[in-house]
């Protein structure tokens, strides 16, 4: 059958391109051109089959498509015109996007999207050279999915004429089956095997594919039957004496693991079966039910739950971690690693349990081969992939090739290189026997330690703007195996001294880590001159190395020594604090200033809000004065209507029966009614809103209730604005706006709801626009019983495949960044980063479908410039949010425990900074004694004395330099 396929689809390839002969011949060579191209998609149509369990349908989808294809040459050839430009114009256009796939390619060979859409492209030109190529370029790097390896097979399938055609298929068959599991890949290449049975060897072939795929797939509790039976199958139509054994045996094997549908197994067998069903092989069939009872429930949740199904496979994973069978472990791993083939943790997870438990040295490395090839990105699977390819006794020519890969995998950090390094150099230190004076692996170990820094120094610190090694823990290894291992202080301190140049001269834990390599490996002289450095350079811990100085000069040092230590160390430690008192004058100095500044600013406040007044009253004042004045000249005439209603809406109805006294008057006549301005119609109708009684809130209906904040304080009637947009998720009981003591609306309420799903659809309307702001909708939760508690819908953690871009033009709209980040991935989300009034701030987080992708984007993005802005681009990685204190409890004299709450309610203002280093604090002799003892009971003292009179930061000031 396959063989009939082949041949049928083949001919067109086999139809000789058409070449021109002459130059007058331009209008027959581009009508060859056109039937050349519509006969390759014709093949290219008819050989995207990657479904089907026979190749019977697609002989007959083959030869359908052979007329199609004839019938559109003849076409082509009967009016070629028609369908040149045509054909032309889009070959023209797919030649372009393959030249740039293939240049994009050639930048970075890790772009998977750029792989898939090459070959798409290729194959819709009918390149199948080039197509051949472009997978085979692919598959070394990555892993292919099914149905790019079933679409590949096919392709080959189709073409296969000969015997040699069919042992590359063979070949292509078994690079596939180690990519994934795929019980649809084993199953074709079994039926694929039983087409070459006639060939020599052809029947022990097709038995053991079919043996591997079992292995491999049979027991897959959904797809491992498909396998089972299309063994008997093909072990039924095989006319020999010793196939009914074969059989039987099969059903036999089969019906001793738990998969679906057994029972129709069972009953298969028991027709099919001339003899009683053995006693055996029921109470291993009920076994095998028993313990798919067990089974059930996670095989279940599989098929209810949605791709990728992380979390059902891991619950579905510990279950069979827990039983303990290897097979089965093995199995769910690799179901799980098929739909989440880019989590590392769990490729991480898997090659774990294989180092640990199984330790089979073909079957570990290729778990970690596959591993690095799904997720290049991840530096702890290289390491890992490192350690096992040392402990199963590699050459060392392939682990130095997997090194050199990993170098050029792509990390996102820095510090990944670093680690990278660190590893190799970790293996190559292990290779040396250090008890030859010289060797070639000490050799080798020495130029790498050299080409490593030179890396992190050139390439690393290019890309990233940093080595990745602050500390330079490389070099210090370096140092360390010069000085342990090899008895080279003179290059250990050759290499301290690099250190110490590359900015860690001040970090006083360096100074000592180079002290006590030269206590264990050096001498007196040359420790004695490393701390008499370190107490010049070191600026964190000073005193700490002072100590360690004199401690050493105590013990070995002469009394020259111990004069000499003694005057550096008080000298440098003089200079110390001369220089944080001039910080702390500094400090003072500063915060005068801020303080004045804030002085100024209240004045200013205060003297604006004053001539405001004055301007309000002189306006009363004119218009009493006018009034007075229509008095005096007898205006009684009847008021307009308009300043008649106007005046109506402006008295409340409380006030009906002193407004009908005014209006009457005194003797029965009708009289002027005063307006009262702007600011008290203001008042009064504050008075409105203290009038209304106000509803404490029920912490009871917290789980039906959401609180809204945020919103525009110039809303009117929020109750009635908001209800339409609420009622879309549930029916709403009440919704309660807050309002201040004057009346104005507060920007927050309460939506309380009937049911609580419809509150927590509610939550879905976070930062939802409302007139021009972005509202907020969030749990409404009691602060003082949960004082923890916060509401931040976005991670604060390392996110691999999430990007954070700055410097964004604030102009910049959601639908155009979407449209520049789509170019390098699939893009998942995007987020522009608003304030609180809903105005861009110019950052944004994107959110890609996997790290690779990211990545991709970091470095294309990075430095790019968008409306005249160049933005920032890197991995997202937000700074930890700073938590506030918690007030400490203290217990005051002779009172009970109370809180220490020192600032206001708004927290600590700039002006209360403390300016007094916490070196030069003096607790008080309270706090001091209840850190080391009981304290002693406070000495009856009056009010007057126990107040301490207030400074100013200029009389702190002078305080500290009369000292």
């Amino acid at each position: 059958m396959a063989t009939a396929a082949a041949t049928s689809v083949s001919e067109p390839e086999t139809e000789p391109k058409a070449a021109p002969k002459a130059e007058g011949e331009e209008d027959e060579v581009k009508t060859a051109r056109t039937r050349k191209k519509a006969s390759s998609r014709t093949v290219a149509t008819a050989t995207y089959k990657t479904t089907g369990p026979g190749w019977d349908q697609q002989e007959e989808g083959v030869s359908e498509s052979d007329g199609d294809e004839y019938a559109m040459a003849s076409s082509a050839e009967s009016s070629p015109g028609e369908y040149e430009w045509e054909y032309d114009e889009e070959e023209e256009k797919n030649q372009l996007e393959i030249e740039r796939l293939e240049e994009q390619l050639s930048i970075n060979v890790y772009d998977y999207n750029c792989h898939v859409d090459l070959i798409r492209l290729l194959r819709l030109e009918g390149e199948l050279a080039k197509v051949r190529m472009a997978r085979q370029k692919m598959s070394e790097i990555f892993p292919l999915t099914e149905e790019l390896w079933l679409e590949w097979l096919h392709d080959e399938i189709s073409m296969a004429l000969d015997g040699l055609d069919r042992e590359h298929v063979y070949d292509l068959f078994e690079k596939a089956v180690k990519d994934y599991i795929c019980p649809n890949i084993w199953l074709e290449y079994g039926q694929y095997s039983v087409g070459g049975i006639g060939q020599k060897g052809g029947l022990e072939k097709v038995r053991s594919v079919f043996e591997r795929a079992l292995s491999s797939v049979g027991l897959h509790m959904t797809k491992g039957l498909a396998i089972w039976e299309a063994y008997r199958e093909f072990e039924s139509a095989i006319v020999e004496a010793a196939r009914l054994e074969k059989v039987h045996s099969l059903f036999r094997r089969q019906l001793a693991i738990p998969l679906y549908d057994m029972e129709a197994t069972f009953a298969e067998y028991e027709e099919w079966s001339e003899d009683p069903i053995p006693e055996s092989v029921i109470q291993n069939y009920n076994k095998a039910l028993q313990q798919l009872e067990k089974y059930k429930p996670y095989e279940e949740a599989l098929l209810e739950a949605e791709a990728p199904r992380l979390a059902e496979y891991q619950a579905y994973i510990d279950f069979e971690m827990k039983i303990g069978d290897p097979a089965r472990i093995q199995l769910i791993f690799e179901r799980a690693l098929v739909e989440n083939c880019l989590v590392p943790d769990l490729w991480i997870r898997y090659s774990q349990y294989l180092d640990r438990q199984l330790k089979v040295k073909d079957l570990v490395l290729s778990v970690h081969n596959r591993a690095v090839r799904n997720c290049p990105w991840t530096v702890a699977l290289w390491s890992r992939y490192l350690l096992a390819m040392e402990r199963h006794g590699v050459d060392h020519q392939t682990i130095s090739v997997t090194f050199e890969k990993a170098l050029s995998a792509g990390f996102i950090q820095a510090t990944d290189y670093v680690e990278i390094w660190q590893a190799y150099l970790d293996y190559l230190r292990r290779r040396v026997d250090f008890r030859q004076d010289s060797s070639k692996e000490l050799e080798e170990l020495r130029s790498a330690f050299t080409r490593a820094l030179e890396y992190l120094k050139q390439e690393v610190e290019e890309r990233f703007n940093e080595s990745g090694d602050p500390s330079c823990m490389i070099m210090q290894n370096w140092a360390r195996i010069e000085a342990r291992l090899c008895n080279n202080m003179q290059k250990a301190r050759e290499l301290w001294d690099s250190i110490m140049t590359r900015g860690n001269a001040k970090y006083a834990n360096m100074w000592l880590e180079y002290y006590n390599l030269e206590r264990a490996h050096g001498d007196t002289q040359h420790c004695r001159k490393a701390l008499h450095r370190a107490v010049q350079c070191t600026s964190d811990y000073p005193e700490h190395v002072c100590e360690v100085l004199l401690t050493m000069e105590r013990t070995e040092g002469t009394l020259e020594d111990w004069d000499i230590a003694v005057q550096k160390t008080e000298t440098r430690l003089a200079r110390v604090n001369e220089q944080r008192i001039k910080a702390v004058e500094k400090e003072a100095a500063l915060a005068q200033q801020e303080e004045e500044k804030a002085e100024h600013r209240k004045r200013a406040r205060a003297e604006k809000k004053a001539l405001k007044k004055k301007k309000k009253t002189r306006g009363a004042d004119k218009r009493k004065a006018d009034e007075d004045d229509e008095k005096e000249w007898g205006d009684d005439e009847e008021e307009q209507p308009s300043k008649r209603r106007r005046i109506e809406n402006s008295v409340p109805i409380a006030g009906e029966a002193r407004d009908l006294e005014a209006e009457t008057g005194l003797f029965g006549k009708s009289a002027s009614i005063d307006v009262d301005p702007p600011s008290k119609q203001k008042e009064r109708a504050a008075v409105l809103k203290r009038d209304v009684p106000k509803v404490p809130h029920d912490s009871s209906k917290d789980s039906i209730t959401v609180f809204v904040s945020n919103l525009p304080y110039s809303m009117e009637e929020p109750d009635v604005k908001l209800r339409p947009l609420f009622e879309a998720c549930g029916e709403v009981v009440e919704i309660r706006p807050i309002f201040s003591n004057r009346g104005d609306f507060r920007g927050y309420c309460y939506v309380e709801f009937k049911e609580e799903k419809s509150a927590l659809q509610a939550l879905e309307l976070d930062r939802k626009n409302v007139e021009g702001r972005p509202m907020f909708v969030s749990p409404c939760v009691d602060k003082s019983k949960n004082p923890d508690f916060k509401v931040f819908r976005y991670s604060t953690a390392l996110e691999k495949h999430k990007l954070f871009i700055s410097g964004l033009p604030f102009s910049c709209t959601k639908e155009e960044l979407e449209e520049i980040c789509k170019a390098h991935g699939t893009v998942r989300d995007i987020r522009l980063v608003t304030n609180r009034a809903g105005k861009p701030k110019g950052l944004a987080y994107v959110e890609y479908e996997n790290e690779s992708q990211a990545s991709q984007a970091v470095m294309k993005m990075d430095g790019m410039t968008i409306k005249e802005n160049v933005i920032k681009v890197a991995i997202s990685n937000p700074p930890q949010r700073k938590v506030p204190e918690k007030p400490e409890a203290k217990k005051g004299p002779g009172g009970p425990m109370v809180l220490r709450q020192i600032y206001g309610a708004r927290g600590k203002g700039r002006t209360q900074l403390s300016l007094l280093p916490r070196a030069l604090q003096r607790p008080s002799t309270t706090a001091a004694q209840a850190e080391n003892g009981p304290a002693p009971k406070p000495a009856v003292t009056t009010s007057a004395a126990t107040e301490a009179p207030k400074m100013s930061n200029a009389d702190f000031a002078k305080l500290l330099l009369r000292k």
